[in-house]
């Protein structure tokens, strides 16, 4: 039987260095699953593993496609589950780790199926988006589908201001005149694997606390200058994303540089409480505090695998 070690839990609790000491313990790989971490151009503002902690374990998908590419959840669903099925024939305990609930759930559920839609419809929505901008989609999807804009508003409101994922939205139901909603969750895909999901937590002053030290640090280490670098393509779905969008309105001149530090920390710390409440929703989660003896976690994940008879 195979078993995927899942790794979840809010920004700065921890996650990679837990994974790592997982990975050497169970002689695995780690699959990364944070979808900010995927692009090559984007190092700082994302919080990539440091050299060293890549060099402790294989890991898969960290910057490994470019904010130029179109990259869906479907995409990463798919190559994630063809190279599970491959580190399986090696070892069948696999890692997988990130803070980006809606990945993690395409890869331990499965990705929901569409219909097919008309080209037609495509390009009248994206037509429609040339002229009157992301106000539109957001207020068609309202308009369509208002269950499913609330769910959005209040689990990861960076999604509204997406265009690719609301077009999807707005284009699936105009075209088969049904709401999106209604397409979610009506299928389980079969998985070659069984998950341990483990989830870190703390305090929320402690969790705020390491999330403002870690935008102090990204600081430091030059996330102003990687944000310069990028700000002739801010527009690019990739750099949608707290840390990064903050700065551009810093180097548009609309505030200051100190505030649009706060602005990073604030909007993290948002983003963090939206991570645990997507979390917390979950199954079969096993929660542990931050600071937990890793040995108990490790104990708990050797309770939940099958050893084979002999």
């Amino acid at each position: 039987m195979n078993y995927l070690i899942t790794i979840i839990g809010p920004t700065a609790i921890g996650k990679t260095s837990l994974s790592i000491l997982l990975a050497k313990h169970f002689g695995c790989d780690i699959i990364s699953c944070d979808s900010r971490q995927f692009f090559k151009e984007m190092t700082i503002g994302t919080a990539v593993p440091s050299e060293e902690e890549l060099a402790s374990a294989t890991h898969h998908f960290i910057q490994n496609k470019s904010i130029f590419e179109n990259y869906t959840v479907g995409d990463f669903e798919k190559e994630a589950i063809t190279k599970l099925d491959e580190l399986y024939l090696k070892n069948n305990i696999q890692i997988m780790v990130g803070g980006s609930g809606l990945y993690v759930d395409a890869i331990l559920k499965g990705f929901d199926d569409f219909p097919n839609i008309e080209n037609s419809v495509r390009d009248k929505i994206n037509a429609d988006f040339e002229q009157l901008g992301i106000d539109h989609l957001q207020n068609k999807l309202k308009e369509l589908d208002a269950e499913y804009y609330q769910k959005i508003a209040f689990e990861n409101p960076q999604t509204l201001q997406n265009p690719q994922r609301m077009k999807r939205f707005v284009e699936v139901c105009i075209g088969t005149g049904k709401p999106y909603s209604s397409f979610l969750n009506q299928k389980k895909n079969q998985r070659s694997f069984t998950p341990i999901i483990i989830g870190l937590e703390a305090d929320r002053a402690i969790m705020y606390d390491r999330i403002n030290q870690r935008v102090d640090i990204m600081i430091t280490e030059g996330l102003v200058r990687e944000a310069e670098s990028l700000f002739p393509n801010k527009e690019l779905n990739a750099l949608q994303t707290v840390g990064y969008r903050e700065l551009f309105d810093y180097f548009e001149g609309t505030i200051s540089l100190a505030f649009a530090i706060e602005e990073i920390k604030k909007n993290t710390r948002r983003f963090s409480k939206r991570q645990l409440t997507w979390f917390k929703r979950s199954e079969n989660v096993k929660w542990f505090d931050f600071e937990a003896d890793k040995n108990d976690i490790v104990n708990y994940i050797k309770s939940q695998i099958l050893i084979p008879k002999s």
